[in-house]
Order: C-alpha cells, then sequence, then structure tokens
C-alpha cells in the first residue's frame, strides 16, 4: 500500500480525496452521521449515533441508508482511481457501530460509467424547488431503475393513476409532523444557522413555499417563520418512485443507500433534480400501505424526479474532524 492512501497512520492524498467523496454523500437532514476509521488496508465506516435523527428516525434506518450512501460513494472514488473496492457489510457484529469496511483491491482499469459517477459525486443536489414541467424520458426512468438493481434494489415510477393518492399520503404525513412539538424542537436543532455551521439544513436549501401545496416537500422553514421565502406553484404532475429492497434489517437499509445513491448520481449524470420524499416512512403504519405485500418488497426511500433549476451545495464537515484514529479492534474489544 503505497503512501497515496495512507501516510503515517493518516489517509494520504488518494485515501483522502475518497473519504471527501463518501462524506459528500446525502444524509437525513444533512446530519452527515458517518465517522472514518482508515487503516493500512482501505478504511472502516462507522455510524455516529449522536448525530441519529432520533424522533423521524428511531430505528437508525435512515442513519444506515445514509452511510449506505456514503459507502457508494466510497467505492466509486476508488475506481475511479483504479483500485477495486473490496466491501463488506456488518463486519464486525461485536462492534455494532462499525457498519461497513472497504478494502483498497487490485488496480483495474477505469470505464466510463465509473468516471461519470464519480464527476457527478460533487453536482448531486438535492432540490426542493419547482421543477419544470417536462416529462422524464421513460428510456432515462428505465436507466434510473437499472441503477438500482445494480446495487439489490428495486426502483418503482409511481403509475400516474395512484400518483394524486400517494401525494396526498406525503401530505398526510406532512402535516401529522406540524402538530408535534418534539418535531419542531428536532427541525430547530438541523436549521439553527451559527457562525461556521457545517452541517445541517441551511436557509439556502428550504426551497419556496409550494402553493398550492400539490409537492408537499419537507418544509425545513417551519420553525423559522420570519424569514422571507418566496411562494411558487411547483409541477402539476411530479414524477414520484419508490425503492424497494428484499428485507429490511440493517444489512438491506446500507445496501438500500447504496441502490439509491447509484439512482441519485445516474439521475444527477442525465441532467435530473431529486427530492427525498420520505415523510411516510417515517410512520409505520403509513409505511405498510407502501409495502409490496405480494413478494415482501420493504419501501426504503420515496424520490421526487424532475428537471429542476440549479441549487447551492450544503455545507460538509472537514474530513479531519470525520476521522477516527481508534486502532482496529480496540472498540468492539471487551
Amino acid at each position: 500500500m503505497n503512501a497515496g492512501w495512507l501516510w503515517n497512520g493518516r489517509p494520504g492524498p488518494l485515501m483522502a480525496d475518497c473519504l471527501k467523496a463518501a462524506a459528500a454523500a446525502p444524509s437525513v437532514h444533512n446530519s452527515q452521521p458517518w465517522r472514518f476509521r482508515p487503516h493500512l488496508g482501505g478504511v472502516e465506516i462507522l455510524a455516529d449515533r449522536s448525530r441519529q435523527v432520533d424522533l423521524i428516525d428511531p430505528d437508525g434506518r435512515e442513519l444506515a441508508i445514509s452511510i449506505g450512501a456514503a459507502v457508494f460513494n466510497l467505492r466509486v472514488a476508488m475506481l475511479a482511481h483504479g483500485r477495486v473496492p473490496m466491501t463488506r457489510l456488518i463486519p464486525e457484529p461485536d462492534e455494532p457501530d462499525l457498519l461497513a469496511r472497504v478494502a483498497v483491491g487490485a488496480p483495474v482499469e477505469t470505464d466510463e460509467t465509473v468516471r461519470l459517477l464519480a464527476r457527478a459525486i460533487a453536482h448531486r443536489r438535492t432540490n426542493r424547488r419547482p421543477f419544470a414541467d417536462l416529462p422524464v424520458p421513460p428510456e432515462v426512468l428505465d436507466e434510473l431503475a437499472a441503477a438500482a438493481r445494480v446495487e439489490h434494489g428495486r426502483l418503482t415510477v409511481v403509475d400516474p393513476l395512484v400518483r394524486e393518492s400517494m401525494v396526498a399520503l406525503i401530505g398526510n404525513a406532512e402535516d401529522r409532523r406540524r402538530v408535534e412539538p418534539a418535531y419542531w424542537a428536532e427541525l430547530e436543532r438541523w436549521t439553527r444557522q451559527r457562525p461556521g455551521r457545517l452541517d445541517g439544513v441551511p436557509p439556502q436549501a428550504f426551497g419556496p413555499w409550494p402553493v398550492p401545496r400539490s409537492v408537499p416537500v419537507r418544509d425545513f422553514g417551519l420553525v423559522w417563520p420570519a424569514r422571507r421565502r418566496r411562494v411558487a406553484e411547483f409541477e402539476p404532475d411530479p414524477v414520484l418512485a419508490v425503492l424497494y429492497t428484499t428485507g429490511d434489517a440493517l444489512r438491506d437499509w446500507l445496501r438500500a443507500g447504496q441502490a439509491l445513491q447509484r439512482m441519485l448520481l445516474t439521475a444527477t449524470v442525465r441532467g435530473l433534480a431529486t427530492t427525498p420524499m420520505t415523510q411516510p416512512l417515517e410512520f409505520p403504519e403509513l409505511r405498510d400501505l407502501l409495502c409490496d405485500r405480494h413478494d415482501g418488497q420493504q419501501a426504503q426511500a420515496i424520490v421526487r424526479i424532475g428537471y429542476g433549476p440549479l441549487c447551492p451545495p450544503v455545507p460538509r464537515r472537514a474530513l479531519a474532524d470525520l476521522l477516527d484514529t481508534t486502532p482496529m479492534g480496540v472498540a468492539g474489544a471487551g
């Protein structure tokens, strides 16, 4: 292993580049709930439970999906640097916060798909703004579904005949949260602005108020009514898709995150904007309505897809703040 990957116990320039790519992954409320433990052969990805969004994610499902997305970015970045990423999920059951280990494998020639996905990492955004009233070509939606399948996920585009019901379900979940004081407190934690803050959702990412409320995006400005936001009309027929996995355990959530991120990056490559619309998945009884009882598929994410305006990036924590220097095997010992 040369110094490009590890130098004096710290990430070398190649590993640092890969870890920055991993840290650019989407996460619930931009909580960035990960830590990285680099070692001679690769890197371990750990959950940072202090960053779990407890009210809407009490089981850590969305935290694990977020980390799965970071694992996918790390894999793509390693491939882009010409190395095979050798990934193992939940490698040490006795260390519950250690969710993945990615080893730097043999040299490999980088193909065009990897190069496109790697370049898309820096350009992917969560877009809560109105999309153009333009159809997404069926062949592009098929490509997004194929991207999810590569990572053991199933992406199903919501049929236009039931789209209104899906939008109503999302709106119902959003309305239910609005009357919970604990939800307001949690939103305040992740939207409060202070000098130098590098996580959470900043005002420029809130998006406008949708009127009429045909697309019930999560209102991150709910607890900040004094902040000026414009009112905008959203697209009348949003394209919505649901990501499923065949199981609903921790390993399935990590795989869902990888499937989701491959799909989101593929959408970015194709010039599409995306928005998570996962409010119903936070209520067990509403999530059950979306599960496919025929083959046991579990709903893991809902995504709005379309052609939207460019959005500014949200802040990211410095790589130095994400590193865990605990030697391998120590944290889980005892």
